[in-house]
C-alpha cells in the first residue's frame, strides 16, 4: 500500500498509538537497526568499515541498534554527545577512510538552531564527501520544513522510518536528502493517519499488470497510436514508439510528418509507420493516443493545434499529450468517463500556468492541482525529482525510483510512450492511476538498474531495459 507523507506531530501520532498497542520502544529500534544495517550492506563491500555516528536521541539508538547487527562490515561507533570536544576524535575517524558513515546524529525532534560547534562538525562530515547513510531524517534538517537549523548532513541515502516526513519532499531538503527510500516494516502498528500525498512503494505493484490470458491474442491488447516526429526531430518519435513497444500492446503505430518518414520507418520493425496530415483519420480499433514528442518544428504548430484540441474534446480512448503538443491545448472540457493525461516537466508546466518553472518547484503539488483543473481534471504527470502522480482532487502519489541520469533528452518521450502504451492495453486502463504510477516507477527504476552497473549509459540503454523491473 502506498504509504502517507506526514508531519513530525502525526509520526509521534502514529508512535503513540504503537505503545498503547503494547509494542515496546526496544523493539521497534532494534528493528529499524535491523533495516539500517541491512542497506548498509548493500551500500558497501565485504570487509569495509562502516562509521556509526551516534547522538543522544533515538535516532542514536537506531544507529548503535545498527551497528550490532552489521554482519560481514566492520563497524565502528562514535558517540557524539559534546559538539566542543567530539570533533577532534571525528577527524581521526574520518582519517581512516571508511566506506560509508551511518548518520544518528539528531532526528526529527530537533527544533532549534545548531550551535557553532555542531555546524562545524557536520560541515566537517560533508567536507569528507563519504557517502552517508540518514538514518529517517539527514541530521540538521528541519523534518516539516526542509530547511536546516544552521546546517545538515548531505545524505546520499535518507532511509526513512516508517513513512516519509513532509520536509522531505521539499526542494530546498533534496541536496541534503540524496536518494530517499521508506522502511515501513518496522513494528509500528499499521499506519492510523490520511494525507493527500502518498509514496509509492515497489511492492504497490505485486499483482499489476496483471496476468494475461493464455489464449489472448494481439486483438485483446489494443492499438496504441504515437503522432510524433518532425524534421530535426525525428529521434523523439522513435522513443515514444520503443516505449510503447515495451508496454507490449496488441498494436503501435506511429503517423509522422512526410520529410521524417524513411529514417523512422526504416529504424522500426514491428511498429506500423504512416504519413500524418491535419485530416488524418486514425484506425478504428485505436485505443490510446499519444500527440507531442518531436513536434517542435515551426510549420507544425497550427495544424497539430486543430488536430490536438479536436481529440482532447471528442476521443473516446484515452489521449496523452506530451512535449510541444502541451502548448497547443487549450482549456477546454472534455467528458467526464474520458481518459486525458498531461506529461510535463517543470518547464512545460510553467509555460502553461504562466509562471515560472522556479515556481512550480517552490510548490509541486500546488502546481499539478491547478494544471489539472485547468485542463478538465485530465491526470498531470509532473517529471522531475520524486514525479508526481494525481489529478485536481483526491491523492497524488509521489514516485522513489530513477536518479539524475534521466535528465537527458529523449527519456521524457519515452516514458510518454510507455504510458501510452499501457493505456491501449482496456484490462490496465480500467485503473488509471494505477496504471499511471507503474509507468513512472519502472521509467525509475530501470534508470537505477542501468545505474548499478554502468554510469555512461543512453536512452536507447533505458528504451531496451524498460518495464523489466520487478
Amino acid at each position: 500500500m502506498p504509504i502517507p507523507v506526514i508531519s513530525t506531530a502525526q509520526m509521534r501520532e502514529w508512535e503513540a498509538a504503537t505503545w498503547a498497542a503494547g509494542q515496546t520502544e526496544a523493539e521497534v529500534i532494534r528493528r529499524v537497526g535491523k533495516r539500517v544495517a541491512r542497506r548498509a550492506r548493500k551500500l558497501t563491500r565485504a570487509g569495509d568499515t562502516v562509521l556509526f555516528l551516534i547522538g543522544k536521541g533515538h535516532n542514536g539508538d537506531d544507529a548503535r541498534a545498527a551497528a550490532k547487527q552489521l554482519e560481514g562490515r566492520e563497524g565502528e561507533v562514535l558517540e557524539m554527545f559534546l559538539p566542543d570536544t567530539d570533533l577532534l576524535p571525528l577527524e581521526s575517524a574520518l582519517k581512516e577512510k571508511p566506506a560509508l558513515i551511518v548518520d544518528g546524529l539528531f532526528g526529527i525532534g530537533l527544533n532549534r538552531p545548531l550551535s557553532e560547534a555542531w555546524q562545524k562538525i557536520i560541515s566537517t562530515i560533508n567536507a569528507s564527501h563519504i557517502p552517508v547513510l540518514a538514518i529517517d531524517v539527514p541530521s540538521g534538517l528541519n523534518a516539516d520544513s526542509g530547511e536546516t537549523f544552521g546546517a545538515g548532513i548531505e545524505a546520499a541515502v535518507t532511509l526513512a522510518v516508517g513513512a516519509p516526513k513532509t520536509g522531505l519532499l521539499a526542494p530546498a531538503a533534496w541536496p541534503f536528502v540524496g536518494k530517499l527510500e521508506v522502511t515501513d516494516d518496522v513494528g509500528l502498528v499499521p499506519c492510523p493517519l490520511a494525507s493527500e500525498l502518498n509514496w509509492t512503494q515497489p511492492e504497490d505493484f505485486e499483482h499489476f499488470p496483471p496476468a494475461r490470458n493464455v489464449a489472448g491474442n494481439k486483438g485483446d491488447f489494443g492499438h496504441a497510436a504515437v503522432v510524433a516526429g518532425s524534421f530535426g526531430y525525428h529521434g523523439a518519435a522513435m522513443l515514444a514508439a520503443r516505449g510503447a513497444q515495451r508496454a507490449q500492446p496488441g498494436l503501435v503505430t506511429v503517423f509522422t510528418q512526410e520529410n521524417v518518414f524513411h529514417p523512422i520507418a526504416a529504424q522500426l520493425q514491428s511498429a506500423m509507420v504512416h504519413l500524418w496530415k491535419p485530416d488524418l483519420k486514425l484506425p478504428e480499433k485505436t485505443s490510446a493516443l499519444l500527440v507531442g514528442p518531436g513536434l517542435a518544428a515551426p510549420e507544425v504548430f497550427e495544424p497539430l493545434k486543430k488536430f490536438t484540441r479536436h481529440l482532447w474534446r471528442v476521443a473516446a480512448f484515452p489521449l496523452v499529450v506530451d512535449a510541444s503538443a502541451l502548448d497547443v491545448l487549450d482549456a477546454e472540457p472534455f467528458q467526464k468517463n474520458f481518459t486525458r493525461v498531461l506529461t510535463p516537466h517543470p518547464g512545460e508546466a510553467a509555460r502553461l500556468l504562466k509562471t515560472t518553472a522556479a515556481n512550480v518547484q517552490a510548490d509541486r503539488v500546488g502546481a499539478l492541482r491547478e494544471l489539472s483543473k485547468k485542463f478538465g481534471g485530465a491526470w498531470v504527470v509532473l517529471k522531475g525529482h520524486q514525479t508526481l502522480v494525481g489529478r485536481d482532487e483526491g491523492k497524488i502519489f509521489v514516485n522513489p525510483s530513477g536518479n539524475a541520469h534521466l535528465a537527458q533528452g529523449g527519456s521524457g518521450d519515452l516514458l510518454a510512450g510507455f504510458i501510452t502504451g499501457l493505456l491501449a492495453q482496456p484490462a490496465l486502463a480500467a485503473d488509471v492511476e494505477m496504471l499511471l504510477r507503474y509507468a513512472v516507477w519502472q521509467h525509475g527504476a530501470a534508470a537505477d538498474k542501468l545505474s548499478l552497473t554502468r554510469k555512461n549509459w543512453t536512452v536507447e540503454d533505458l528504451a531496451a531495459e524498460l518495464g523489466n523491473a520487478r
